[in-house]
């Protein structure tokens, strides 16, 4: 067993990282992305230095635990990201304050509005179309208008 470790050098290193990358593809689940990366380094490191096996697996293992905090830092910032973009995934909610004319009136209650591309249903109070209604609500893919 000591022999294996002796032997480590600076090849073994980048090949354990890209294999642990490549795992990475296989199943991911943002764990062995940083043990490769810890295995890169070391690797990188030993290019330069040409330490002992032990000292390459103190790397290794330096690396790796230093590797949790960079993984918790890279995640809560991507986890922030959303907060510029409050309404992924929620336009109907965007929608609501901002003023439509309508394509079709609202007769019995129901009508609809030109939004972009797609063609709201609305509902409010009768109008004819042309008018210009502000949104109150939203509702699934059914806005409720009135009159702006």
């Amino acid at each position: 067993m000591a022999e294996m470790f002796s032997t480590l050098g600076t090849w073994n290193w980048l090949i354990f990282g890209f294999l642990l990358m490549a795992l990475e593809l296989l199943a991911p689940g943002v764990f062995m992305f940083w043990l490769g990366l810890a295995a890169l380094l070391t690797g990188l490191v030993s290019f330069a230095i040409n330490p002992s096996w032990q000292t390459q697996l103190l790397m290794f293992a330096i690396f790796a635990i230093a590797a949790v905090p960079a993984w918790r830092y890279f995640a809560r910032s991507a986890g922030s990201s959303n907060l510029s973009s409050p309404f992924l995934n929620r336009r109907n909610e965007a929608l609501i304050g901002r003023e439509f004319t309508l394509e079709k009136p609202i007769v019995g209650g129901t009508g609809t509005v030109r939004i972009d591309d797609t063609i709201w249903r609305v509902a409010g109070p009768d109008a004819p179309a042309g008018s210009r209604v502000k949104v109150v609500r939203a509702d699934g893919a059914s806005l409720t208008v009135a009159a702006a």
